[in-house]
């Protein structure tokens, strides 16, 4: 019968090994089997490994879940607490990307190389029939993995690391925002929208920075017009088909100031959307005070807003002469991109911008219109050299104003007398 050596046995044809653990509630310590390696080498490394961690409060149980597995009980148990649009990425980044390459595999043989490796196939050819995947959808699958297998180590304790915090994902460079249009550009397609119904909607769009899904939530009461203020507070987005409702991006709400224009054109938008409910009468759609609506007061779904853009860009080219420039083709979220741009070339604080644009931490703004910065920050070495030469030439300036003022010296000044000789004492 085989023996039990420094926690070491074989067991038919594998070896197992045993370590005691201390219960973290009771503090008694229990054994621990694991068993399954085919060398006695294999199971003594094992066992080394998971004194260590005993020892150390990081000793986790065998388990013989699969990734499919645990990831869908990890999707289940948040989705009472997280945005339903981000719970539909979560679903699209396990189902689509994970699964289908490591789901078989057992959750505790994940290692760094394995998600590595994993990373470098999908931005190699794990896009639509082979293709490249986005670096940014590669970092997206990234960043779904690395929480739920976060969840693993510290609410479900049957990892002892998180290997997707040590892998490896492949060199991507992020693609800088850039000013699609110039603001000439952008007063022709408003001047080219003015006779739309939404004209308000792509006003806002341009002269506020806001997101699209915050501009489709806004209600009438979030809108002060006599102090010329907006307050956003909420989104709008759709999962599977329907339109949901939920928290902005950054999960607070923001207040921005608007021009004296911007407020004539809320107040005949308001009137226009008034006449509009009366035309209606019983048909009209009581959609809880929404700014931008259809003509029975309906909620709009985003693609709405972003499908009228392509129409209206396509009908002002169709009408320019030929002589003139047609709209590059733009879409609806640059023009949050023009209003931050803008806004940062005409010199006003990037924690001013961020607030504007609802981003949590200056530093986000920082990184994002990195390359704006650069732009603007492009002549400050003349800047200051202009500025230490004019302070310099205004000193010296000074210097020889004092001189030509100051009386002549005399040989009183110094002690002596008219004559030049020493006083008597």
């Amino acid at each position: 019968m085989p023996k039990l050596r420094d926690g070491v046995i074989q067991r038919g044809g594998s070896w197992s090994y045993v370590i005691r653990v201390p219960d973290p509630a009771t503090g008694v310590s229990k054994p621990r089997w694991v068993g399954g390696f085919a060398t006695e080498e294999d199971a003594k490394a094992a066992r080394d490994e998971a004194r260590v961690r005993a020892r150390r409060g990081e000793y986790v149980n065998r388990s013989t879940s699969t990734v499919a597995a645990y990831l869908a009980e990890c999707v289940e148990a948040h989705a009472s607490t997280v945005k339903p649009k981000t719970l539909a990425g979560y679903r699209h980044d396990i189902d689509h990307y994970i699964v289908p390459r490591i789901g078989r595999m057992r959750l505790q043989a994940l290692r760094p190389a394995v998600i590595s490796k994993l990373y470098r196939d999908l931005a190699e050819h794990g896009g639509q029939d082979g293709q490249p995947l986005a670096a940014t959808t590669v970092s997206h699958i990234h960043r779904t993995l690395r929480k739920a297998l976060a969840d693993a180590v510290q609410v479900e304790q049957i990892l002892a690391i998180n290997p997707a915090a040590r892998s490896k994902r492949p060199r991507g460079h992020a693609a800088e925002p850039s000013q699609v249009w110039s603001a000439e550009q952008l007063d022709a397609f408003l001047t080219a929208a003015r006779s739309h119904r939404l004209y308000a909607f792509y006003r806002l769009a341009a002269y506020t920075g806001a997101r699209r899904g915050e501009l489709l939530y806004l209600r009438w009461h979030a809108v002060d017009i006599d102090a010329a203020e907006i307050t956003f507070g909420g989104s709008t987005a759709v999962v599977r088909g329907q339109r949901v409702e939920g928290t902005t991006k950054g999960g607070r709400s923001r207040t921005v100031s608007i021009d004296s224009e911007t407020v004539a054109i809320l107040r005949e938008h308001r009137r226009q959307q008034a006449e509009e409910r009366l035309a209606a009468g019983s048909a009209w759609n009581d959609s809880g005070g929404l700014v931008f609506t259809s003509r029975w007061g309906e909620p709009l779904y985003p693609d709405t807003v972003t499908s009228l853009m392509i129409k209206l860009i396509s009908a002002h080219n169709r009408s320019v002469t030929p002589r003139a420039a047609p709209l590059p083709h733009a879409r609806l979220h640059d023009l949050r991109h023009l209003h931050a741009t803008t806004l940062l070339l005409a010199g006003v604080p990037v924690h001013v911008v961020a607030a504007r644009l609802g981003h949590a931490d200056p530093a986000v703004t920082l990184r994002v219109y990195s390359h704006v910065l650069r732009e603007h920050a492009a002549g400050v070495g003349d800047i200051f050299a202009q500025a230490v030469k004019a302070s310099v030439s205004k000193s010296a300036s000074q210097t020889g104003k004092d001189d030509q003022q100051r009386p002549p010296a005399t040989g009183r000044a110094f002690g002596k007398s008219r004559d030049g000789a020493l006083p008597r004492r």
